[in-house]
């Protein structure tokens, strides 16, 4: 058995979203990829993106961290 932590936080403040995100990257030594190199592969990974919904526009990936295996 495995333990997944999923969040969606948008923060008026960038550095806010990148103290969470540093936080979360941080752990992504401790973290596993599940049937890596599979289609079927559920890999670990924190992003932080720049929301423009609140504007009309989409979101633009800035950084990703992924643990693929």
């Amino acid at each position: 058995m495995k333990y997944r932590v999923r969040m969606d936080m948008i923060f008026d403040a960038e550095a806010d979203a990148r103290s969470l995100m540093g936080s979360g990257a941080a752990l992504t030594g401790k973290t596993v990829c599940i049937k890596p190199g599979t289609p079927e592969a559920q890999v670990s990974f924190c992003e932080l993106e720049l929301c423009r919904h609140d504007e009309g526009g989409p979101c633009q990936r800035l950084e990703r961290v992924e643990v693929t295996g």
